[in-house]
């Protein structure tokens, strides 16, 4: 490192003596200087044949120097050879061989001198030579027989080339062949194998040589070996191989180690300093040997030792002096062990210890040039002037030579000149040119002016002052514009003119001035200094640990000088991050997806300014299940027992907590994998307890926090003796199917459970109030037995025991079973009824003996079911509803029930069997309840002060109606109530009006009926009043227009205030047609419409009205329709299920015309279609003639009452004494019921529970003409 010099106290200017520094003896080019050689071709220059030889020598000097060349010693004359050229303004020589010529031709010692009228500069001697890659000479290989176990050497020996060859040995398919301890290759090229095995059998060993100046390869004829077991070898096979072809001395038994390479007990071995020290031992030996180092007068460099080729090969970079000595290498089987002394010796061929430099001195001034070098052996040194020995140079008094030392003295300007020095030995030489350069100059500043320094605060500052001048200028530095010379106390000032602050601060900041004198002149220099703030990271990424597949973000933000410009890099393991799109970097953020275990690592954030650079890291942990253990093993096999133990597999970053075991019985369950044990994750053995007869499979799974693993690979079968059954069926039971049986059943063991070959069992039995015997049976492959002949519902006691081959299974438990039972002999008696409410009532009973029923008591079921009134009774079933009640009770409550209606009931006993007897039935009523709400509520014709209602009847009137209540109010533009009107109406009516009524006013309307119990649920509706000629109204309004169009329709909505019942009507029309709107009446007052036949794809316009003494209209919408769609122009009448479905209507129309027809002439007309005839509904209109449709119901006629003879009685029946040919009398239980308009339904009303009704029955069939009036 430059030696530093201070600033004294007293501002004394500071000398820089720069004698042996090079940057500060850089003369400028615009001065006068003897020649200095930049470049040349390297000593020993090998080149390609098959390109133009160029050789570089360049130079600078003032004036610029003239070039010549020598060619082994003498002057080489390149203006002779017209294939020679030298590059313009340099010394260097191209040769063009590729036109014509021979590289072999310019072989030779060249050596370039530079000179000028200040001296002579001279290269190093450059040995030119062409690169060779000769072929291997033709060579007949004979195949190579040996037996297994004998060592073998194949020798390469590759033709000499320049450079040497690279060796290396391959198939005939360019693979390279696989090397190990066993067989390797040597330094020399040679395939050494320590033993052949069969393996080694082939046909292609082929040795290449790479020469990598030509790029070429060349390949060595194939070599044939054949390995051969020393059985196989017999006389004859013997007697047919030669000596050349059968290496038969050696046995293939085993033996202890001997060298193959080097040869004897000790070698010698010479290395050049800074070369690579390679020793290299292979030995021979059955087993393969190992090979060692030691060195026996020292340890190896750690750091600079590496072992190669399986440790045969002991290699030493940057060997030294100091790696002289004795290297010994042990080969070392089963057998025995030998060494290898190898001694060391480092020679060096001469470096430099100071080099000679160029030396500036002025007239008058002294100086020296010192050469100094080292080597082994010594190097010798000797100088020359300007390229010729300095013994015959021209004398200069100013010079004397000292050794390695010229020493000048009172120099003038024709002392100039260019020495060299050359220190050689027999290992090679150095050749050194330093100038002695005589110049009068006044001081010069060559730093830039105005040169801006930035520096990160806290950290030195280095301010450059290069300068020039001879003789040599001394150097002062000051800050500011009036500042002081600088003192030592804070600054540091270099010999090469630098100002270094150490640590700069942000006062620092300032413009500095650099002055240098000599006795010629002065020279100064500003430069100016910025401090930035240091970079920063402020939030580091942090340590993750993330399970495999998963996604991870690293973040990393930076601070820096806003004057700065910063970039950040993401780095892994201080490379590159992997080029792939899973890595991804935004802002602040590194994110990693589907991670992998690949991606665990160290990840640095590397924030950079032009400045300064920061990092910080973070270490990312990849986790995931465990591996599967593997190499499972079974020791200390047992009847009942074993050891299994096994390898734990990779934990991924997470600790094993636990192994569960689980186990195959291969034999009884094959494929189906059971737990077994489980053991702590430090744990790698495992004492498993085994069943007899079981041939066991065991595998293994790690479990770690993240989860578990896949199992292992299957251990060996273990198979276990046969033993006796250690335990008995389970879930033994008694029970009989019949009443004179009793089922014994058990859960079978299974095959592990078995212990053995032959399992049965052992069924006993006996009734347990007796004194009999265990009768007993062995039975093999069932789990139940059938005792026949048994008393009925007798209590047994049952026990089941396994057995097998080798014996009885442990004594079993005694289990209670009954046989069968049979139905029940007697019923309850004494039923009797308490009614609680309307739907509510509670049976009691007297329970039956326990021994009439014959079984398991399971309880009482009662059935009941509610009496038809007299229109009913003709009904062929009744719904009958059952209730159990389990087990001993003896009363139970009946909910539900219809108010004021008859029911009927009986009680019967149950058990596991069936149902006992019916008890008598008991009748009983139910008092009345509360009516459920009118059937429906409708207000008609409504005027300027009257409301017409009309209602039906309570569906459920559960009672006898006493009358109906009314309540209503008015509802202003608010919405608020106004005040409650209450009126009473007879039960009888149907219809009432409201007169003295507000006048275009909404009324709120709640309706209910009442019996006897009370009031029942009300129905609301709301109407207004229409609106008086004679008054000014509030405009009714149609607001919120809606469309939503389709292909060839469109559904218009809208929204309408005040008053209630108005027509309307929409119009529509296409845009920007001069046609008149199409107009559209809406039936009714409803608030939508349906515009169909539209064209695809058209604007139309539209809007609403509403009909009456003052019109009103919405206003306008648009809207378009649908694009045409293709599948929509298929024309349905030809489609096959149109055509299909048409004829089937045809056909059905017809057969019920030629039923009516029949029907018509056997009975003549029926009673009920001439009143539906007589009395036709004015609501219903009919059939428009234009498109076949049926009307719209108009509201304005919708609530008129029903004509006489139109509406139904109370009780929604047909009464019998309106037809003496009732279509009651017709099928099978038919309700006759009407439609509120009077039309007929005949409607079946069958229930699952059902029982033939009382009273007379029709066994005449259900009329088809009933079907049609009911289709009509």
């Amino acid at each position: 490192m430059p030696k530093k010099k201070h600033l004294s106290a007293g501002r004394v200017p500071l000398i820089l003596f720069l004698c042996q520094m090079i940057s500060a003896l850089d003369v400028p080019l615009d001065l006068v200087q003897p020649p200095t050689i930049t470049q040349q071709s390297p000593k020993d220059y090998i080149i390609d044949p098959r390109e133009n030889i160029v050789i570089q020598c360049e130079a600078k000097g003032k004036p610029p120097p003239s070039f010549s060349w020598t060619r082994n010693g003498t002057h080489f004359d390149i203006d002779k050879d017209p294939l020679i050229t030298m590059k313009p303004g340099s010394g260097t020589l191209i040769i063009n061989i590729m036109s014509e010529g021979k590289a072999e031709t310019y072989e030779g010692i060249y050596q370039c001198t530079a000179r000028n009228e200040r001296g002579a500069a001279i290269s190093n001697n450059i040995i030119v030579r062409p690169s060779r890659s000769p072929l291997w000479t033709k060579e007949k290989l004979k195949p190579i027989i040996l037996p297994s176990g004998q060592s073998l050497i194949l020798s390469c020996r590759p033709p000499i080339g320049l450079p040497p060859a690279i060796i290396f040995w391959m198939d005939n398919s360019f693979q390279r062949l696989p090397q190990s301890e066993r067989v390797s290759q040597g330094l020399n090229g040679d395939l050494y194998f320590s033993n052949v095995l069969p393996e080694d059998t082939r046909d292609d060993y082929i040795c290449y040589a790479r020469f990598n100046h030509t790029q070429t390869i060349q390949q060595k004829q194939p070599i044939s070996l054949k390995v051969i077991l020393v059985d196989e070898l017999n006389d004859t096979t013997a007697a047919n191989l030669s000596d050349t072809e059968f290496y038969g001395a050696k046995s293939n038994r085993e033996r202890p180690p001997t060298f193959l390479t080097p040869e004897g007990n000790a070698s010698n071995k010479e290395e050049l300093r800074g070369n690579v020290l390679s020793l290299e031992c292979i030995a021979e030996g059955l087993p393969t040997p190992l090979i060692y180092w030691i060195k026996e007068d020292g340890i190896l460099p750690i750091n600079r030792t590496f072992y190669r080729n399986f440790q045969k090969t002991l290699q030493i970079i940057q060997v030294s002096e100091a790696d002289s000595g004795n290297y010994q290498c042990i080969a070392k089987n089963a057998l025995g062990a030998i060494h290898h002394t190898i001694s060391v010796t480092v020679k060096a061929a001469p470096y430099w210890i100071m080099a000679p430099q160029n030396l500036v001195l002025s007239p008058g001034e002294d100086g020296a040039l010192i050469c100094r070098a080292n080597g082994n052996p010594k190097p010798r040194i000797s100088w020359l002037s300007n390229g010729v020995p300095i013994e015959i140079a021209p004398h200069d008094p100013s010079r004397k030579i000292n050794g390695d030392t010229i020493i000048f003295s009172n120099v003038q300007e024709r002392s100039s000149a260019v020495y060299q020095c050359n220190a050689s030995n027999e290992y090679g030489y150095l050749l050194g040119n330093a100038f002695v350069n005589v110049l009068a100059e006044p001081p010069r500043i060559l730093t830039s002016a105005n040169t801006l320094y930035q520096v990160i605060a806290n950290r030195p500052a280095l301010l450059d002052c290069a300068f020039f001048g001879s003789p040599l200028p001394t150097i002062e530095w000051f800050k500011g514009a009036k500042g002081s010379a600088l003192r030592e106390d804070i600054y540091v000032l270099h010999e090469n003119g630098t100002l270094e602050i150490p640590v700069a601060q942000k006062d620092s900041t300032g413009t500095y001035t650099c002055v240098a004198r000599n006795k010629l002149g002065m020279a100064k220099n500003e430069v100016h200094l910025e401090i930035k703030d240091p970079t920063r990271i402020i939030k580091q990424p942090e340590y993750a640990v993330v399970q495999r597949g998963s996604t991870v973000s690293f973040e990393c933000k930076v601070k820096h000088d806003h004057t700065l410009i910063s970039t950040v890099i993401w780095l892994k393991d201080n490379g590159e991050l992997p080029s792939e799109g899973r890595f991804t970097i935004d802002k602040d953020h590194l994110e990693v997806a589907d991670v992998s275990d690949s991606d665990g690592g160290t990840y640095t954030c590397v924030a950079n300014t032009t400045l300064d650079s920061v990092s910080a890291s973070a270490v990312l942990s990849v986790v995931d299940v465990p591996n599967p253990p593997f190499d499972l093993e079974l020791t200390d096999q047992l009847d009942k027992s074993v050891q299994l133990s096994w390898t734990p597999g990779d934990d991924n970053n997470s600790p094993i907590t636990k192994f569960i075991i689980e186990y195959e019985d291969a034999m009884h369950e094959a494929g189906l994998w059971h737990y077994q044990a489980e053991v702590p994750g430090t744990q790698t053995t495992a004492q498993l307890k085994l069943s007899p007869y079981v041939n066991y499979s065991f595998r293994v799974m790690a479990e770690n926090s993240l989860g578990r693993s896949l199992p292992s690979e299957t251990s060996e079968q273990y198979f276990t003796k046969a033993a006796e059954p250690d335990k008995n069926p389970m879930t033994v039971e008694g029970l009989g199917s019949e009443p004179d049986n009793l089922v014994i059943t058990w859960q079978p063991l299974n095959g592990f459970e078995s212990n053995g070959p032959g399992l049965q069992y052992k069924v006993s039995w006996r009734q347990k109030d007796g004194d009999d015997e265990w009768t007993s049976v062995v039975v093999a492959n069932v789990s139940k037995y059938i005792v026949s002949g048994t008393p009925t519902f007798v209590p047994y006691l049952i026990k089941v025991q396994a057995l097998n081959d080798v014996g009885f299974a442990p004594e079993p438990a005694v289990v209670m079973g009954h046989s069968g039972e049979d139905l029940p002999m007697v019923a309850p008696g004494n039923v009797h009824v308490n009614v609680v409410n309307s739907t509510l009532a509670e049976v009691h009973w007297d329970p039956v003996p326990l021994k009439s029923v014959r079984g398991h008591l399971q309880g009482y079921r009662i059935y009941y079911w509610k009496a038809q009134s007299s229109s009913k009774r003709n009904r062929r079933h009744i719904e009958k509803k059952i209730l159990t009640f389990q087990g001993s009770k003896t009363h139970g409550m009946l909910p539900g029930l219809e108010p004021f209606s008859h029911y009927t009931l009986h009680v019967r006993v149950v058990n596991g069997k069936g149902e006992g007897p019916a008890s008598p039935t008991r009748v009983f009523h139910t008092p009345e309840g509360v009516p459920s709400a009118p059937s429906s509520l409708k207000i008609v014709n409504p005027t300027l002060d009257s409301l017409t209602l009309e209602w039906d009847p309570p569906s459920h009137p559960n009672g006898i109606l006493t009358e109906y209540t009314l309540k209503y109010q008015p509802i202003n533009s608010t919405h608020e109530l106004g005040p409650l009107v209450d009126l009473k109406i007879p039960a009888n009516k149907t219809r009432w009006t409201l007169k003295n009524l507000n006048f275009s006013t909404r009324y709120k309307f709640y309706f209910y009926a009442q019996t006897s119990a009370g009031s029942g649920s009300q129905i609301t509706e709301e109407a207004v009043t229409i609106m008086d000629e004679g008054k000014t109204a509030v405009n009714p309004r149609i607001s919120k227009l809606t469309v939503a169009a389709a292909e060839t329709y469109a559904n218009i909505s809208w929204e309408y205030e005040r008053p209630e019942h108005v027509n309307f009507y929409v119009e529509y029309g296409v845009v920007g047609s001069k046609e008149e709107w199409r107009k559209e009446i809406v039936n009714g007052s409803r608030s939508f419409f349906g515009l169909k036949g539209l064209m695809p794809g058209t604007a139309y316009k539209v809007r609403v009205g509403a009909e009456g003494d003052s019109e009103f209209v919405s206003s306008e919408d648009v809207f378009e329709t649908g694009p045409a769609m293709a599948s929509r122009q298929v024309d349905i009448a030809t489609q096959g299920w149109f055509i299909g479905l048409m004829c089937a209507v045809a056909l059905l129309i017809l057969i019920l015309l030629i039923v009516c027809f029949i029907r018509r002439n056997k009975g003549g007309k029926y009673p009920v279609k001439e009143k539906e005839d007589a009395h036709a509904d004015p609501e219903i209109q009919p059939m428009k003639e234009d498109d076949g449709t049926f009307g719209e119901y108009s509201d304005a006629e919708d609530h008129k009452p029903l004509k006489k003879g139109s509406r139904t009685p109370s009780d929604r029946t047909v009464k019998k004494e309106d037809s003496d040919d009732s279509l009651v009398d017709y099928g099978e239980g038919v309700n006759g019921q009407f439609n509120e308009d009077g039309s007929f339904i005949g409607q079946y009303s069958g229930k699952k529970e059902k029982e033939p009704a009382e009273g007379n029955e029709s066994s005449e069939a259900p009329s088809p003409v009933n079907a049609m009036n009911s289709f009509v």
